[in-house]
């Protein structure tokens, strides 16, 4: 769909891949906030889809713990300049054992191109939520999040959105302005 733009985007597209072709992408019109290393491809996803976001449009991507903080090949400014163009509007840590394929932990990228949009002016700011320690396992190696769990996230984040009853939490969750997440290196 080459000309098509999307309201909403869920994606949960393979972590870390490093066989992406990035080399036949050089000079693609989507690396807005810069050329993504061609040996991951976490920052083409992430940019593909904000490129297919529509005005107003909202995503929800599924990537590794290390998509968050990793500054190798230029992944490091190419989050800076999402943080500086306003486009992410909340980061969730999830905990580790939830997929059946892999062990590590993800994270989820919710993304807007409009934080005016659905809810208050968001703009200069980012929902930080710390889901690390939720779940519980159900075999030895196999977590799970249970209803409470999405509940209390997914709350958390309307509340953030709407600004009702939205406070802080310590070591849950935390409504970051730009300068503090640029004292933290965009991290």
């Amino acid at each position: 769909h080459p000309d098509q733009k999307f309201d909403y985007i869920l994606a949960n597209p393979p972590f870390n891949i490093s066989d992406w072709g990035g080399e036949k992408y050089e000079n693609d019109q989507r690396w807005v906030y810069g050329r993504p290393p061609v040996g991951n491809a976490n920052y083409a996803w992430l940019q593909h889809i904000l490129w297919k976001l529509r005005p107003g449009g909202e995503a929800g991507v599924v990537l590794a713990n290390g998509s968050m903080s990793s500054s190798t090949s230029g992944e490091g400014k190419m989050r800076e300049e999402m943080v500086r163009k306003d486009v992410i509007e909340a980061m969730v840590a999830l905990p580790g054992q939830l997929f059946l394929n892999t062990q590590i932990p993800a994270c989820l990228w919710f993304l807007t191109n409009d934080k005016t949009n659905s809810g208050r002016d968001r703009r200069g700011e980012t929902l930080f939520i710390d889901a690390r320690q939720m779940g519980k396992m159900v075999t030895r190696k196999d977590r799970i999040l249970t209803d409470e769990d999405i509940s209390k996230i997914a709350d958390t984040v309307h509340s953030w959105r709407n600004e009702n009853d939205y406070e802080n939490v310590l070591g849950f969750c935390y409504n970051a302005q730009f300068e503090e997440i640029e004292k933290n290196s965009f991290v």
